[in-house]
């Protein structure tokens, strides 16, 4: 892939010489889950040992622990509303387990989000042990790993750890989650959502640990009928919000080398199955499902057991701890290079049929030092030329707005670049 400057700019900046995230407090994070029993949603909530309650109890702990170290600076909050389905007939108290670290753009927020609860094979058995080592106990540590690393730090934009309840029952907690941040007014810029990102070993006996998958949706599932006619008509199918979140990502992984590939999978999630993301791109914010490179179905939504030789269950052995805490840098350096940029523009469009010069004009980002316009020939998905100007429009001479892609990022003064803008066209006169 080729490199975009943005990532040259923003570890030149300093973000290489980053803390990196520590396989053996990964470890003591999924070993302290597992020794719960069992997560599931519909467990104990007053069991001081065993189940969901106690689980959010500690995890909540581990939060304030981070705060207390870094002087109080992470908000920690335990988020609740009672939800009804299919797989929670009788109603339940779902409660998500938040960690705000304001920025100093306190509406502006990057999200990164991971499920706390787990399941056997009989999604409504909420008493046999469920490890959930992996799935999702691997997102889980991750997410408390982040914070205990990023609360160290002074982001432009706020950063909210979360730890879902609820997401074997129904996505409840990914639910919850978008409702929140809507009622709080939040500018959700991205969510990165770390669902089974810990086992490099697959069913057919594939062991991978040098790739991680980063699923995103094109065209957004919020766009009207006539956003969708637009997008269709120039060609923007593959650069909708969250399809830019996951190249950024994958840029970043490029220069941050945190020994991962990036799989940008041209999909919302793995075929018909879905997660915490989901609710979050229903509410048209943009957000991805980061997921190890290979899966094992064996150590998933299974009873503990052995049979014919084959060991089923999500056991803490099935954990690649030196894999998750790559899979950790990488959230690290996203959410790093993210919250210390600007916003990205609003909106951006261009202009230049029956010419063979494009005009592009995009509006302007509080913060913003300069911009920088992308432009790739159409048959392409890397941005590959870019121009940086201060103002709000550039004419690009000779470069053919048919045969062309357009997009704008924001840049702050230190270089520290939003992502990427992808340009409409303006309406269309007959």
């Amino acid at each position: 892939m080729k490199i975009l400057p943005i990532a040259a700019l923003l570890f030149a900046t300093g973000v290489q010489a980053a803390p990196f995230a520590s396989p053996a407090e990964l470890r003591s994070n999924i070993a302290t889950l597992v020794g719960f029993g069992t997560r599931h949603t519909l467990s104990s909530l007053i069991d001081p040992k065993r189940g969901i309650g106690a689980a959010r109890k500690w995890a909540a702990s581990r939060f304030e622990q981070y705060s207390k170290a870094c002087g109080g600076c992470l908000k920690v909050e335990m988020v609740s509303d009672r939800f009804t389905g299919p797989r929670a007939p009788g109603g339940v108290d779902i409660v998500n387990v938040m960690a705000i670290l304001r920025g100093a753009d306190p509406d502006r927020v990057i999200m990164v989000s991971a499920h706390i609860d787990s399941r056997v094979t009989d999604v409504m058995n909420s008493t046999a042990d469920a490890p959930g080592a992996n799935d999702d106990g691997s997102g889980s540590a991750l997410v408390l790993e982040t914070a205990r690393l990023l609360s160290k730090e002074h982001p432009k934009a706020t950063i909210v750890f979360a730890l879902l309840s609820g997401e074997e029952q129904g996505l409840f907690g990914g639910q919850l989650l978008a409702r929140t941040a809507k009622m709080r007014g939040w500018k959700v810029a991205a969510l990165l959502n770390n669902d089974i990102v810990g086992n490099t070993h697959g069913i057919g006996g594939q062991h991978i640990d040098d790739r991680v998958r980063v699923f995103s949706e094109g065209i957004r599932s919020v766009e009207t009928l006539e956003e969708g006619k637009m997008r269709r008509g120039i060609g923007g199918e593959d650069d909708g919000p969250s399809r830019a979140l996951a190249k950024y990502i994958d840029h970043i992984a490029t220069v941050a080398k945190p020994g991962l590939d990036v799989l940008a999978i041209r999909r919302p999630d793995r075929f018909q199955r879905g997660g915490d993301h989901s609710p979050s791109l229903d509410m048209g914010y943009p957000a991805v499902r980061i997921t190890e490179a290979t899966e094992n179905y064996d150590r998933q939504h299974q009873d503990l057991r052995t049979e014919n030789g084959r060991t089923y269950g999500d056991t803490i052995d099935g954990v690649d701890f030196s894999y998750l805490a790559r899979v950790t840098d990488l959230n690290l350096a996203a959410l790093r290079a993210l919250a210390m940029a600007p916003a990205a523009p609003d909106s951006a469009t261009i202009v230049g049929a029956l010419s063979n010069n494009t005009t592009v004009r995009w509006s302007a980002v509080g913060g913003a030092a300069k911009y920088r316009v992308y432009w790739r020939r159409a048959d392409g998905i890397d941005w590959t030329d870019h121009k940086d100007v201060a103002g709000t429009e550039l004419v690009l001479k000779d470069v053919n707005i048919d045969d062309n892609f357009f997009a704008v990022a924001a840049l702050a003064e230190d270089g520290s670049e939003s992502i990427a803008t992808f340009c409409a066209g303006q309406p269309r006169k007959n």
